[in-house]
């Protein structure tokens, strides 16, 4: 499976008190609670950027980018002119890993790297094989030989399951580009396609710029909270935790005023949308986006609306923002960050996946020129009986002009290399913005952002498990509302007692966080969580409704309308909130995917894992019947294996509104303490 250098601190001594009371960690632990230790060798060559030697220099992009499109032609040529059969899938497969593997770390390089150089050829590279993609997309030749393969039922009934589905899946793709339509309107297809990466574009950079407004309308004492430009102040926010009530009234009304130029913008894109889908055969839109999805068709709204009057028949889940929220417990930050040093949560997510998978988590040292910054660490993942099953790059401190969100990356996709039998392992990114390690202490981690740890884990776990033969359908790439399952799944681990415990240790004393304290976060978030939960139905909701059957009224007037329905608070006047809605781009159709994700995730947990939740059993379940597929499986599919039986809709927004239910042992044990 490869070799790799494991860099083992067997007994490390970290931030060492004056009383020398000492905390000592596992490897992995001690390697993220120590600044990383880089081995200077001037005779080392530069083996670039993952490990990719063209990329040692920015130039180097473009040097990949040609012997990509190189292959790609040879790749096409091949298929083209080869008999319908499993090597067809196969070929197609080779075609998507070899213009993903430039393209997918380009498109990690363009935002993340702190040279700009290389941001600049990254983004330069994406373009070109976009593309390309698109010129693939609407190769009717490329497309014939899918075609071929699909319409002869002999050959077709002697591929395997994944070969078959992968098979759809590539001719979906064609499909949704219009590969089958006449060539007058293939080519209004193609217009389309190119007048919609336009519109998205500009409807994405506008709904992040801020809007202004003249310093004399509004009160001069709070002109600090914003930004300055001449005699305008820049609103670029909701301010929403201000304690000041005018402060954040000013902030809503300015912010989320309406643009005619971005109105006229989204109005245009929803009508191209629309307009695509049903060119190439379906009703609406949202029709075309959940195909191949656990909702499968616009069955999303019951499932939306059936949530809403479950929540206001919870009496223990009021939907009114109460302004209790966050107080009714003592959850201050900085109380729990001592015993979640970085170090600690990665000796706990090592810990986790050793009980439940038998992986371990292993710190490698990165060759020069491997990494973009030197605070990025490696791990290398290894199983106690495969063996080494994949890279997870670990970018998970504050830089400039790095986004601050955290994100998932794969790099390179896991596929079976038919000619050698070889594996290729998956390579994949993890990108937080966490506080860099004092001299005093190391990086302390807040509750959220421990929690937000073990979800993007979840997503790398999701990449190194599975072990798919085709690139196309490695790991997160699957169904939008099945992908957030595993990641949400950590969530739970990650506010478990029992998982906590192992891990949340004071970094100066090694004491271990009381019971009392982890129960009372966890009641919380439950504070407040119906409000929570009505709010994204409503989000969800307007999506659908625009990308639904066009109802000749303007995105306010259905904005107006899905919120009266949906959400307790009433729509202000002058107002546009939509325009603010970014991901009505990458989610379009499909931001319920979070609420169907979440409450799967519910129920596997407490059907799986309540009980116990480092049951080994249970685990390699799980990686059996959910991780280890991809995209390769019909989600629900993976549902069922793991459940042991379908889920009604019913049950999922059961299992959604129980989470909200309050453990009353938490209040004894608050009352007592």
């Amino acid at each position: 499976t490869g070799s790799f250098k494991v860099i083992f601190l067997h007994r490390a001594q970290v931030w060492t008190l004056a009383q020398r009371k000492v905390t000592t960690w596992s490897p992995v632990g001690a390697a993220f609670n120590s600044k990383p230790q880089r081995r200077l060798d001037v005779f080392q060559d530069n083996v670039g950027l993952f490990g990719v030697p063209e990329l040692s220099s920015p130039a180097g992009f473009e040097v990949a980018t040609k012997r990509a499109l190189k292959d790609t032609q040879l790749l096409v040529d091949k298929t083209c002119h080869s008999p319908p059969g499993a090597a067809t899938v196969e070929y197609f497969d080779q075609l998507s890993d070899g213009l993903c593997k430039v393209a997918d770390l380009a498109d990690f390089v363009k935002v993340a790297h702190p040279d700009p150089l290389f941001r600049e050829a990254a983004e330069k590279t994406c373009i070109e094989i976009g593309t390309v993609v698109e010129k693939l997309n609407t190769n009717v030749e490329l497309s014939t030989s899918l075609k071929d393969l699909l319409n002869s039922p002999d050959i077709l009934n002697q591929l395997d399951h994944d070969t078959r589905r992968v098979a759809e899946l590539f001719m979906f793709d064609f499909e949704i580009s219009g590969i089958h339509l006449e060539e007058k309107l293939r080519k209004e297809a193609v217009a389309l396609h190119v007048k919609l990466l336009d519109l998205n574009n500009e409807f994405l950079m506008g709904s992040h710029l801020p809007n202004r407004i003249a310093k004399s309308a509004i009160p001069e004492h709070l002109h600090l909270h914003f930004a300055k430009e001449g005699s305008f102040i820049q609103i670029g926010g909701l301010h929403a935790d201000s304690p000041d009530d005018l402060l954040r009234e000013i902030a809503y009304r300015i912010f989320l005023y309406p643009n005619g130029q971005m109105l006229d913008c989204l109005e245009e894109l929803l009508k191209c949308r629309n307009k695509l889908a049903k060119l190439v055969g379906y009703e609406s839109y949202a029709h075309r986006a959940l195909k191949g999805t656990m909702a499968k068709s616009p069955t999303v709204m019951d499932f939306l609306e059936l949530l809403t009057d479950k929540l206001k028949d919870n009496p223990t889940a009021p939907l009114t923002v109460l302004p209790i929220c966050g107080c009714r417990f003592n959850i201050e930050p900085s109380l729990y960050s001592p015993y979640f040093s970085l170090g600690a949560c990665m000796e706990g997510l090592n810990n986790l996946f050793s009980q439940l998978f038998g992986v371990s988590l292993m710190s490698d040292q990165p060759s020069a020129g491997e990494v973009w910054s030197e605070d990025v660490r490696k791990l290398a993942v290894v199983h106690e009986t495969e063996g080494l099953l994949g890279y997870i790059y670990c970018d998970f401190f504050h830089r400039t002009d790095k986004p601050h969100q955290d994100c998932h990356f794969t790099i390179r996709g896991g596929r079976r290399c038919q000619a050698t039998g070889d594996y290729q392992l998956p390579v994949v990114v993890l990108m937080l913005s966490l506080p860099h390690p004092t001299k005093s202490a190391p990086t302390l981690l807040t509750p959220g952002m421990m929690e937000n740890l073990f979800h993007e884990m979840g997503h790398a776990m999701h990449s190194m498990l599975g072990r798919t033969r085709y690139q196309h359908v490695t790991g997160t790439r699957c169904a939008t509302d099945f992908a957030e399952v595993p990641s949400i799944l950590m969530e739970y681990f990650a506010n478990d007692y029992r998982v906590v415990s192992q891990f949340a240790r004071h970094y100066q004393t090694g004491q271990s966080l009381p019971q009392s304290m982890v129960a009372r976060l966890c009641e919380s978030k439950k504070v407040c969580g119906a409000a929570d939960i009505q709010l994204q139905v409503f989000y969800a909701a307007l999506d659908q409704v625009y990308h639904g059957e066009p109802q000749n009224r303007s995105t306010t007037e259905l904005l107006k309308d899905k919120q009266h329905q949906f959400y307790g608070l009433p729509y202000t006047p002058s107002t546009a909130w939509q325009l603010r809605f970014s991901h009505l781009i990458g989610y379009g159709a499909k931001y319920y995917s979070y609420l169907m994700s979440r409450a799967v995730a519910s129920m596997v947990w407490k059907q799986c894992f309540l009980k116990d939740p480092l049951n080994r059993d249970m685990g390699e379940r799980y990686r059996r019947e959910m991780l280890a597929h991809g995209g390769a499986k019909e989600p629900m599919l993976m549902v069922e294996g793991m459940l042991q039986r379908r889920p009604t809709m019913e049950e999922l927004v059961d299992a959604l509104v129980s989470d909200l239910n309050p453990n009353f042992e938490t209040f004894i044990m608050d009352s007592e303490s």
